[in-house]
C-alpha cells in the first residue's frame, strides 16, 4: 500500500509543536446510523490519535444493528455521545455542531477513517494559524482499488459542482456560526450547499496536497445506480435554484441541468 507519510514526518511535526503555543482544539464529529459493520474502526482511527487536543462526538440515530453496543464499548474515550432519532444526516450534523466546543470541526462518519495515528497533528502544523477552512486530500476506496482525490480551491467552479469531502475539511467554528449549520432540507447536497454559501461569503478555504482520511463507497453520495444518482443530482439543482442571484446565471443553470443530468444518465447506461 502507498505510504502516504513521509519518512521523518514524526519527528519533524513532534519537533514543530515543541515550538508552537497555538494547539487548536479539534472536534471531530461522527455521524452514524446501522454501521456496525464499519463503527468501531471509525472510532478506533480517531482515539489513536497522537494530536491530544481533540474532542470525540458521536450522533447515532437510534440505530438497531449493533452499532450503540460498540459506541458503548468506548464510553470512556468519547466526550460526547446520543443516540437517538433524527431528521437526516444534515439535522445529525448540527447536533454535533451545537454540542461541538472545538476551535475546528472535521466530519468523519461511520463509513470513514483516518490514514494512520498522525494526520491529525500532522494537519493541524501544515494549517498554521487563522485559517477559516482547511482543505486535505481523502483517499476513495472502491472496489478497483483505491483513488487520492484533490480538493478544489473556491473559484467559479464551485458553481456548479463541489471540490470539497468533508472528511478532509477541518473548518472553524467560527465559520458555522457566521453562516449557520448545514440545510436540512437537504438529504445529500447539504455540504455542497454549504460549501456554495461560503464561497459567495467570499470566504476562501486553504489548500494542502496531503491525505488525511479513507472514504469508503458505501455511502449514499458515492453510489453509481441512476436512482441514487439522480436524487443527487436534483438536490444540487435545488442548492442552484435556491442561490441563483442574476437572470443570466439562472439561464446558465436551466441550460447545464437540462443537458448534464441526459448526459449523466446516458453515461450510467453505458457503464453497465
Amino acid at each position: 500500500m502507498k505510504e502516504y507519510i513521509e519518512e521523518g514526518v514524526h519527528k519533524i511535526v513532534e519537533q514543530s509543536f515543541l515550538k508552537c503555543n497555538a494547539h487548536p482544539l479539534v472536534t471531530i464529529i461522527t455521524v452514524v446510523f446501522n454501521s456496525a459493520q464499519y463503527i468501531e474502526q471509525t472510532i478506533k482511527s480517531v482515539l489513536s490519535q497522537t494530536y491530544e487536543y481533540i474532542e470525540y462526538i458521536v450522533i447515532d440515530g437510534a440505530s438497531t444493528d449493533g452499532s450503540v453496543e460498540i459506541i458503548k464499548r468506548h464510553d470512556n474515550a468519547i466526550d460526547y455521545w446520543i443516540s437517538e432519532p433524527d431528521e437526516g444526516i444534515a439535522h445529525a450534523m448540527n447536533k454535533g455542531i451545537s454540542a461541538s466546543n472545538g476551535d475546528y470541526i472535521l466530519f468523519l462518519h461511520a463509513d470513514d477513517y483516518f490514514l494512520n495515528d498522525q494526520v491529525v497533528k500532522a494537519a493541524i502544523f501544515r494549517m498554521g494559524t487563522n485559517c477559516d477552512i482547511a482543505v486535505f486530500n481523502i483517499i476513495f476506496q472502491k472496489k478497483g482499488g483505491e483513488i487520492e482525490c484533490h480538493s478544489r480551491p473556491f473559484n467559479k467552479w464551485l458553481n456548479f459542482k463541489t471540490g470539497l469531502y468533508h472528511q478532509g475539511v477541518f473548518c472553524s467554528k467560527a465559520i458555522f456560526k457566521k453562516l449557520g449549520g448545514f440545510d436540512e432540507n437537504y438529504q445529500i447536497a447539504m455540504d455542497y450547499e454549504f460549501w456554495l454559501r461560503a464561497y459567495r461569503q467570499g470566504i476562501k478555504p486553504k489548500i494542502f496536497d496531503y491525505a488525511l482520511t479513507y472514504m469508503r463507497d458505501t455511502g449514499i453520495s458515492s453510489r453509481k445506480d441512476w436512482p441514487a444518482m439522480k436524487q443527487r443530482f436534483l438536490e444540487e439543482r435545488r442548492v442552484h435554484d435556491q442561490h441563483v442571484t442574476t437572470y443570466i446565471m439562472r439561464l446558465i443553470y436551466k441550460i447545464y441541468w437540462f443537458l448534464y443530468i441526459p448526459y449523466r444518465y446516458m453515461r450510467s447506461v453505458i457503464g453497465k
